[in-house]
């Protein structure tokens, strides 16, 4: 890589980590640095597992332990098991002091944002906030994990069933999986296909699903879905990418998927990514497209 490029990336990084107060001990003129800021906010007023919060801010749980024991004697958090049976399930919750502590450091977080704001142009203002949109999208894409996981896995869940209830507002006349081609549990685990999900930062965002068919050489794409909060980081490219790579390691040369009309995007992304339109190659009653792409065979 260039090293000028990387050169400005770092420098980038003092400006900000500067101007945002990140070097100072006492973040916000408060008593503790940003890092057990950041905890208490993101413990947030409902409280969080600590497995959780580690995998959110993606700490090491021996320095995440130290927060939290920093953030207990100062008696703005507890930690407990959440009165469940499993007493290795920890969740840190806010005492009305580190409430109280969370909403001031919001107060003032507003107050540092203005003072960067307030001296600009309402044209630099606007460039300023969409430049950092388009840099928070661009630090996020690296982060995203994809990884087959069971059909039965609460992230595997959540997907689908966000999956379903969108197009069920999308649709004209709703939608009822039941009543389309199926994509079953069983159909979803190896070796009769698999369900790709998509995390960011321990929360699932995405899914796609394959149904491997080898004695007809192709695999059928199913459950295509992100997260509309996440839409704008290429993860349906990379979704629908690495459901092809996979469809190819399992020696099949050919993907085929239908989809309804409503879903423009997906129709734009399936023909960027080298789909073309075919003849309806089954009876799925709320497709109105059906796509084909077909893989050369690997050179010997």
């Amino acid at each position: 890589m260039d090293t000028s490029t990387i050169a400005r990336v770092r420098r980038f990084q003092r400006n900000v980590t500067q101007r945002i107060g990140a070097l100072d001990d006492r973040f916000l003129a408060r008593d503790r640095p940003l890092g057990q800021a950041r905890v208490l906010w993101e413990i947030g007023v409902t409280g969080i597992e600590v497995r959780a919060l580690r995998a959110r801010l993606e700490l090491d749980s021996g320095y995440l332990s130290r927060l939290l024991r920093a953030l207990e004697a100062d008696g703005l958090v507890v930690v407990d098991d959440g009165g469940g049976s499993d007493g290795r399930v920890r969740t840190a919750r806010l005492t009305p002091a580190g409430i109280a502590e969370r909403e001031e450091l919001d107060r003032r977080s507003d107050e540092a944002a203005t003072t960067i704001l307030d001296p600009l142009s309402d044209r630099q203002r606007d460039r300023l906030v969409a430049a950092m949109s388009e840099i928070e999208r661009l630090l996020l894409a690296p982060a995203i994990a994809i990884e087959v996981l069971d059909p039965r896995h609460p992230h595997a869940r959540h997907c689908v069933r966000a999956y379903v209830e969108e197009l069920a507002g999308r649709f004209d006349g709703g939608f009822d999986p039941a009543r389309g081609v199926s994509a079953g549990d069983d159909e979803l685990r190896p070796p009769a296909g698999i369900l790709l999900v998509a995390t960011l930062r321990a929360e699932p965002i995405g899914c796609v699903a394959l149904k491997l068919h080898p004695g007809g050489g192709y695999a059928h794409l199913k459950r295509m879905w992100v997260d509309p909060a996440t839409r704008g980081l290429g993860l349906g490219r990379r979704l629908l990418a690495e459901a092809e790579g996979r469809a190819a390691a399992s020696g099949l040369r050919t993907v085929r998927l239908e989809t309804n009309r409503s879903l423009t995007e997906a129709i734009a992304l399936y023909r960027s990514a080298g789909y073309r339109e075919v003849a309806p190659f089954n009876d799925e009653p709320y497709a109105h497209h059906w796509f084909e792409k077909r893989f050369q065979e690997p050179a010997g």
